[in-house]
């Protein structure tokens, strides 16, 4: 099996895996009581809070809240931005139209309760131009939340520019970083980020984990109320096993990033130049600003769906877009969002790798990609009718 989803899941490495197990058996404790092994627990996740701190060039480690993944932190950021920019009046968010469904429908319901949302328009490259995020900010702006790379087509925001717009307008900037961290340099200090968000699953952790970082000094309101746990911000006993594991995983994927890095983008760009060679097909969104690991394809002609079953025969695992709307048969908001069309935004294929992947498991993809294609092509009536001229291509 070749394994090409590390943007919906990736294996929990055997660090993390060996941290969860020892503190499950011997750090079973409470971390808010006060006996020996309570404490004890309590100290294990005080350590794994202090990696988060280091990893991201957070200031302090009352800054970080550890929450159940990237989607909680999306949805506390954003409620609190929105509740404390309500009473100063302010009800205007700016986002945009290829965010992960964790902030666009949170926007949404935003909006049934009185806030105007701009979604700024993404460009065929799959960026947003720090320029127009700045003309859009009004003086009831209360907060700007755009992702620090798409989870999809992999592309990577001028993050630090648009925080240092917001910083001057003093408006409020959140990131949804859950495809960033582990992956690419981050730093909350030099990109001017306020609020910040992460998920264990992404960087080699456990699923069920994540952590918002908050900048001193901003307030944030609760979502789930009941204890003091996390300063009073996040009820609920911690999952000490989990955040343990995320501490481990996030420092293991810190300091080995560059070297990561390095390896895995010559593979990926590797299959990018294999998968162009097959006719019709496009790479989706800007190839040099994106994530190390992301590949994503549009292919004219087929349909996406049938692609990665073919391809799960081959024994290749990939995807045609988020994890979270693997089950609808709408075409992928972020291609739409990028221009591509209904019909051609059907057939995608996203691959996304790291470090682990062979040079010849790199081939046997591209090999196979291509032998699918040409397969799905060869009985497909759009194909047909694009080769007899009825139809024009549009790849």
């Amino acid at each position: 099996m070749i394994y090409a989803d590390n943007a919906a899941t990736t294996r929990m490495s055997d660090a993390a895996i060996e941290a969860m197990t020892a503190c499950m058996k011997e750090t079973y404790g409470n971390p808010s009581s006060l006996y020996g092994i309570g404490q004890k627990a309590k100290e294990a996740l005080e350590g794994a809070r202090d990696e988060v701190v280091k990893a991201i060039g957070a200031e302090d480690y009352r800054e970080i809240i550890f929450t159940s993944g990237g989607s909680e932190a999306d949805n506390q950021a954003i409620r609190s931005a929105a509740e404390f920019g309500k009473q100063a009046g302010k009800m205007h968010i700016i986002s945009t139209a290829f965010e992960h469904h964790a902030v666009l429908h949170t926007l949404k319901k935003l909006e049934k309760e009185g806030f105007e949302v701009t979604l700024l328009d993404v460009h065929e490259n799959g960026l947003i131009r720090p320029e127009e995020v700045e003309s859009a900010i009004r003086p009831d702006t209360c907060l700007v939340t755009i992702m620090y790379a798409n989870n999809e087509i992999g592309t990577i925001q001028p993050i630090r520019e648009i925080g240092a717009i917001c910083r001057a307008k003093n408006v409020l900037f959140h990131t949804d970083a859950v495809q960033a961290i582990g992956h690419i340099n981050v730093n909350v200090k030099e990109d001017n980020i306020d609020m910040l968000s992460a998920s264990a699953h992404k960087f080699h952790g456990p699923k069920g984990t994540g952590f918002l970082y908050v900048k001193k000094g901003i307030k944030i309101t609760n979502l789930i109320e009941g204890g003091a746990q996390e300063r009073g911000k996040r009820a609920g006993t911690e999952n000490v096993p989990g955040i343990v594991a995320t501490g481990v995983a996030l420092k293991e994927a810190i300091d080995n990033l560059e070297k990561n890095a390095e390896i895995t983008q010559k593979k990926r760009d590797r299959l990018i130049a294999g998968l162009k060679e097959i006719p019709h097909s496009a790479i989706n969104g800007d190839e040099n600003s994106r994530l190390p690991g992301n590949v994503n394809f549009c292919f004219e002609g087929i349909e996406g769906e049938s692609l990665l079953l073919l391809l799960d025969d081959k024994g290749i695992q990939a995807s045609s877009g988020s994890a979270c709307t693997s089950g609808s048969l709408d075409p992928s908001h972020v291609l739409l969002a990028i221009g591509r069309v209904h019909d051609v935004a059907h057939g995608s294929l996203r691959l996304s790798i790291n470090e682990e992947i062979t040079d010849e498991e790199v081939e046997y993809i591209i090999k196979s990609v291509k032998e699918v294609v040409e397969y799905l092509r060869s009985f497909s009536p759009i194909w047909r009718d694009l080769v007899a001229g009825k139809k024009e291509f549009i790849l």
